[in-house]
């Protein structure tokens, strides 16, 4: 079966296109904990994820980390495709947390495709335009929402398949973009009204629902 079968948009595109695909795009494979790119260099192919996922992060002069969104199977990267087009450099870093298979076109091969398929760059573009609207929610989160409420609305997206996570302070500080002294305060918070659970490197899920009411709260 060809990898192209694992996109609808490409798997449909004119038989001809999809050949130049298919023969110009190579498999890659990454471990985890591989770095898939960096702050201040360019990209030299338009990656898909087959399988696993990359975590794209941006860290601050002040060493302060937060990431910015994930890059799972089925989807591509907004950054990436941003500097391919505009031909400019990273500003952040994409790292592998799971083995990753992914799918590499040159750029010289999606500079050629982008003008001469039209399936092909809307296909692009839609990705593109899909995960820009969520990074714009990410930045209202962060610029607009209480920490309170992005904290409880992060611990019942961790714990979707169960009340025990395993998570330090410090990375759900990354997750959320602050300091891990302000999220060590709101888990004691969350600990002394009953809705967590604490251990080392350890928190549990005692109360989902009021959990769930708190991201209601403005």
């Amino acid at each position: 079966m060809k990898w192209t079968s694992k996109f609808e948009e490409l798997a449909a595109l004119p038989a001809d296109e999809r050949a130049f695909l298919e023969s110009h795009a190579g498999v890659v494979e990454l471990g985890p904990g591989s770095r898939v790119f960096a702050p201040g260099k360019k990209p030299g192919a338009f990656l898909l994820v087959l399988d696993g996922t990359v975590r794209v992060q941006q860290v601050s002069a002040s060493g302060r980390e937060i990431i910015l969104y994930r890059v799972s199977a089925g989807e591509s990267c907004i950054m990436t495709t941003a500097c391919l087009l505009s031909n400019e450099e990273y500003l952040a870093e994409g790292v592998t947390e799971t083995p990753v298979t992914a799918i590499a076109l040159s750029k010289v091969d999606f500079d050629t495709l982008i003008a001469r398929s039209p399936a092909f760059r809307q296909f692009v573009f839609h990705k593109y335009a899909s995960r820009m609207t969520r990074l714009m929610e990410l930045v209202e989160d962060v610029a607009f929402q209480r920490i309170d409420k992005r904290l409880a609305r992060k611990l019942l997206e961790l714990s979707r398949h169960g009340n025990k996570l395993e998570i330090t302070h410090q990375a759900l500080a990354v997750e959320l973009g602050t300091a891990r002294e302000v999220i060590s305060r709101h888990i004691k918070e969350f600990a002394a009204r009953g809705l967590i659970g604490t251990g080392r490197g350890l928190i549990e899920i005692t109360d989902r629902e009021a959990l769930v009411d708190l991201t209601k709260h403005a």
